[in-house]
């Protein structure tokens, strides 16, 4: 259940057969919540005799018929009621009376559509978590937008300007807080219009970063606003193009590469990008900066003599770039293995240009045996007699 919910997170999507077995097993409660559940087992849910999974069928409520509905707003168990009312008055207003009754109102303010009056009321409410919550109301009437836009609290108005439903001239008059250098995601309502060629060209002329840098996620982008980014000001929009975008420019790649190396999630970018420069790097070799004698291995142009040379380089990075290059010679190779940085040796033990008597020692060695097994120049039937070792081993042990 715990990988279902992972693989949904990143945007998987999972077998039907797999909705059965984890639906039929001790987690049944946790997979009615899975939002791709296929619509056939909705109501086998919204009838369950466990009230977890009777509630967690209410978030599915426009795929559920009226029958069911009214059986769930009617449930005899109190936390089912709640969420069926909740999901009814997502469609249809919920009135001052059904409001005053509930004992949070947090979720109604944040995704119930609201009586007129009574959101009229609340946007103006003293209470200022009251009006928190209604800011990211996906059905918050536009005068009501309007008045919190105008918020005395900053956080307030910050989420009013990342609202779908503002043009990006409404966005601009809302004076919004937005830390340049905290971590963000790309905005879901912008993900939605990915696909959308027009909207992305208006967006990405958009006041607010957040709005720019989910757009530099797109996949493809038409070249007019692919450029548009890569003049961004923001640079974590280069970043994103660079992760992301398969259109975004060999220029701006190389300078995206001189201030970042690499995220957990995309490791390898933006050296990796299909469009980023090879040819001209040799012209590297000499650059005052280590990132960039880096680069000048990945030419096309570049010789076995360069890498001999990198080899000796006082930059360790550098050193370790020459260290995984196949063409690194085995004396080379040999020597690294005594570099003083632990991230060089680890990687001179991986390269097949290592002599096999002394790859043959790492194998024996306790301290190294782990990255010399992954060395790709152990011959297959080694590898064998060396899996065929470890299992004797273990069982001796047992």
């Amino acid at each position: 259940m715990l990988w279902a919910e992972r693989a949904c997170v990143w945007g998987a999507e999972l077998p039907e057969d797999l909705y059965d077995d984890i639906l039929a097993g001790p987690s049944r409660a946790q997979a009615a919540e899975l939002p791709g559940l296929p619509a056939q087992h909705l109501p086998g849910l919204a009838a369950d005799a466990d009230p977890r999974v009777r509630a967690a069928a209410c978030a599915r409520w426009e795929d559920l018929a009226a029958p069911l509905r009214e059986r769930l707003l009617a449930d005899t168990d109190y936390a089912v009621r709640t969420a069926a009312l909740l999901a009814h008055h997502t469609g249809v207003p919920m009135p001052s009376e059904v409001f005053a009754a509930l004992p949070d109102p947090r979720q109604a303010l944040e995704r119930c559509r609201l009586a007129p009056d009574l959101e009229a009321e609340l946007v103006r409410d003293g209470d200022a978590e009251i009006r928190r919550a209604l800011a990211a109301n996906p059905s918050l009437g536009a005068h009501s937008v309007a008045v919190l836009a105008q918020d005395l609290q900053d956080d307030i108005r910050s989420a009013v300007a990342l609202r779908p439903d503002l043009t990006e001239e409404q966005r601009a008059r809302v004076r919004y807080d937005f830390d340049p250098t905290s971590m963000s995601h790309t905005l879901p309502w912008v993900e939605d219009l990915h696909d959308d060629a027009d909207a992305m060209r208006r967006l990405a002329t958009s006041p607010h970063p957040l709005v720019r840098r989910s757009v530099a996620r797109v996949r493809h982008l038409p070249p007019d606003v692919v450029a548009r980014l890569a003049q961004d000001k923001d640079r974590v929009v280069h970043l994103f193009l660079a992760e992301s975008c398969q259109d975004a420019p060999a220029d701006m790649l190389l300078e995206v590469w001189r201030w970042w190396d690499g995220s957990f999630s995309q490791p390898d970018r933006p050296r990796s990008h299909p469009n980023f420069p090879r040819a001209g790097m040799l012209r590297y070799t000499a650059d005052p900066s280590g990132r960039m004698r880096r680069l000048a291995l990945d030419d096309p142009e570049s010789t076995p003599a360069d890498v001999a040379r990198l080899a000796r380089d006082p930059d360790a990075e550098v050193r370790r770039r020459a260290a995984e290059d196949p063409r690194l010679s085995p004396a080379d190779a040999v020597r690294l293995l005594n570099d003083p940085e632990a991230h060089v040796r680890d990687t001179a033990v991986r390269n097949p240009q290592l002599p096999a008597r002394v790859l043959a020692g790492l194998l024996h060695d306790r301290d190294t045996a782990c990255a010399a097994v992954t060395n790709p120049a152990i011959p297959i039937p080694v590898l064998h007699r060396i899996l065929t070792a470890a299992a004797a081993a273990v069982a001796a042990r047992h």
